[in-house]
């Protein structure tokens, strides 16, 4: 008696490398899928024409001058974050503690700018800032390389985890530091001499902190693609073994990787303290360290590619807190919005590393 086998209905194979035009045209068609369903959406949900919260949408991320330079603001911060993580996540090291040492470079740089504000220059207190965020960012980031490197710790787990232990010690010297007391803030930090702040170009302190950034981003882009550093990680990366084969220290990569991560976001911190908010608080990160892991995955760890992919998610936010503000709707709407534009963005990935192959009907069937 012989069997009948039918072949699944669908089935996925990975596909060939995709050359960039068609890759680029998946991506483009994603992108006006994304806009056609939110239209729909907004027609159904609320009556208004599409085309004008789009409208609204643009504007609200760059509508005017300071608009703009917000955006550029915002993202700065979002592509540091995404830059710090990166090669780790290239190394295949789960670093999930973004939001911990951007915390832990702010609380330094807070620290110094309180108890060392009134005694020193500012020029020299916004060295002495920076140099104690990199250090305690890349401390926070380097406890959790160490164990993983020398007894194989759950790094996603522990990184996890060393975010709450931050967000704690931040609460704590918040109570020490509050004004008035009582208020459960700090407050703006050496308002009256803006010791420690970073020098105003022009009206605000943005400009240093994009331009900041920027040198980062070069930075960064030499590094993984041209260093011996950054070979070393790829090879990590793909496999712990062959890179121990081929001589490569793997314990040490981990542990110098991971210090460079804390020590970017710690710099990131710094930057929000010392540039931007001249404050600390226990949301200061605002989520940052879990975006820029969307980022850095979005971009696939390609540092030109993370510079849209932050801009995308930036602009999508801002823009939709403008429909929020001018249309009267919640923020709730706006949100589905940006998820609906999301969605399609990275599900396109899918088709661009897989391929569906559909049952084509048949009278024969195997025996």
């Amino acid at each position: 008696m012989s069997k009948v086998h039918k072949e699944p209905l669908l089935h996925i194979t990975k596909r060939k490398e995709l050359p960039a035009k068609q890759t680029w045209a998946i991506r483009i068609g994603a992108i006006i899928a994304a806009l056609v369903v939110s239209a729909i959406v907004t027609m159904l949900l609320t009556g208004l024409d599409p085309f004008s919260v789009f409208g609204t949408m643009i504007y609200g991320a760059v509508g005017t001058e300071r608009k703009t330079l917000i955006l550029l603001k915002e993202l700065a911060i979002l592509l540091s974050v995404a830059l710090a993580l990166t090669p780790a996540f290239k190394m295949k090291f789960w670093n999930l503690g973004g939001e911990g040492q951007i915390l832990m470079g702010a609380w330094a740089t807070a620290l110094c700018m309180i108890y060392m504000g009134d005694t020193i220059p500012s020029f020299l207190l916004i060295i002495i800032c920076m140099v104690a965020a990199i250090i305690c960012g890349a401390i926070w980031a380097m406890i959790p390389a160490f164990f993983k490197a020398k007894w194989n710790t759950n790094e996603t787990l522990f990184t996890l985890m060393m975010n709450y232990v931050a967000i704690q010690l931040v609460a704590y010297f918040i109570i020490l530091w509050e004004v008035p007391k009582g208020s459960g803030k700090v407050g703006i930090i050496n308002q009256g001499t803006m010791t420690g702040w970073l020098p105003y170009i022009g009206t605000n302190s943005y400009i240093l902190v994009i331009l900041f950034v920027a040198i980062i981003t070069a930075g960064m882009y030499i590094y993984l693609k041209y260093s011996k550093h950054g070979y070393e990680i790829s090879v990590v990366g793909e496999s712990q073994r062959t890179a121990s084969y081929v001589g490569i220290k793997v314990d040490k990569v981990i542990i110098r990787t991971l210090l460079l991560s804390g020590a970017i976001c710690g710099f990131t911190g710094w930057m929000m303290v010392s540039g931007i908010d001249h404050t600390i608080t226990t949301t200061l990160a605002g989520g940052r360290g879990f975006l820029g892991i969307m980022v850095s995955w979005l971009a696939q760890f390609n540092v030109v590619a993370m510079i849209f992919a932050s801009m995308l998610i930036v602009f999508l936010g801002q823009g939709a807190g403008e429909i929020s503000t001018i249309f009267g709707l919640n923020q709730s709407f706006a949100d589905i919005l940006t998820g609906i534009i999301l969605f399609f963005i990275i599900g396109c990935e899918f088709f661009i590393n897989y391929k569906v192959h559909v049952r084509k009907k048949s009278g024969k069937e195997e025996a």
